[in-house]
């Protein structure tokens, strides 16, 4: 069985969150190895080794060889936590791997002819990935890593969908078993937003030739006081 990463572990008694907490401090990192018809293990890996091995994307889906000590463990990643916001994993999770034991792995899509693809190229329309990664279902011996998509070929308002995937031999989508075809990509027009109507009226009389400037507003009218109106009392008068 092929193997493209390496790395070491240790296994671990001690478990629990105060232990966990212990190994990180320590530059670790706790994991548990489950499957291939044994017991689950808890193990201990270096945090450093396993970040730097975890920066290449084929690492997700590929078999690791997991060294315990002189022993030598076919696994793959299931699941890892990370640390909100600092550069750390808090936990991994491995399942080990066996020859002919099926596995389902979730691999990547790779999209092959993007700036060439028809819809885009001659009709201007723009390409959407709607899909990142599949899960798939084979031996370990036909794992890909990864899933190439050719788009060069789609025209504009067309799909590609997860049965139109070439697929390797031994390999199938874990979707598809289930009855589920979703779209993978798609090309589409460019979509232009309309000026909403008040304005584009406002626009149109603006642009007019000879259109009518607003009249000004009428001047305040100022009322004269009438013949008959009260004098001012005797007491307001100057003496």
């Amino acid at each position: 069985m092929k193997t493209a990463f390496e790395l070491a572990a240790e296994f671990r008694d001690d478990q629990g969150k105060g232990a966990s907490r212990r190994l990180r401090r320590h530059g670790k990192v706790p994991a548990i190895l489950y499957g291939g018809r044994q017991e689950p293990r808890a193990l201990a890996l270096d945090h450093d080794r396993l970040r730097h091995l975890m920066a290449d994307e084929r690492f997700y889906s590929t078999i690791l060889n997991l060294k315990v000590g002189e022993a030598e463990q076919a696994a793959v990643l299931k699941d890892v936590q990370r640390h909100p916001w600092r550069n750390q994993i808090l936990h991994a999770d491995f399942q080990r791997v066996l020859e002919d034991e099926p596995i389902r792995m979730q691999v990547p899509l790779h999209f092959r002819g993007g700036a060439e693809a028809v819809g885009v190229r001659t009709q201007g329309g723009i390409l959407s990935h709607l899909r990142n990664q599949v899960e798939v279902a084979c031996l370990p011996r036909d794992l890909p890593e990864y899933l190439e998509v050719d788009v060069a070929a789609l025209e504009i308002n067309q799909v590609i969908q997860l049965s139109d995937l070439r697929l390797p031999a031994g390999v199938q989508l874990v979707e598809l078993l289930a009855g589920r075809d979703a779209p993978v990509a798609s090309i589409h027009a460019l979509r232009v937003e309309e000026e909403a109507p008040a304005v584009v009226a406002e626009a149109a009389v603006a642009a007019a030739p000879g259109a009518a400037a607003p009249a000004a507003a009428p001047a305040a009218e100022v009322k004269e006081p009438a013949k008959g109106d009260a004098k001012p009392a005797k007491g307001d008068a100057k003496k």
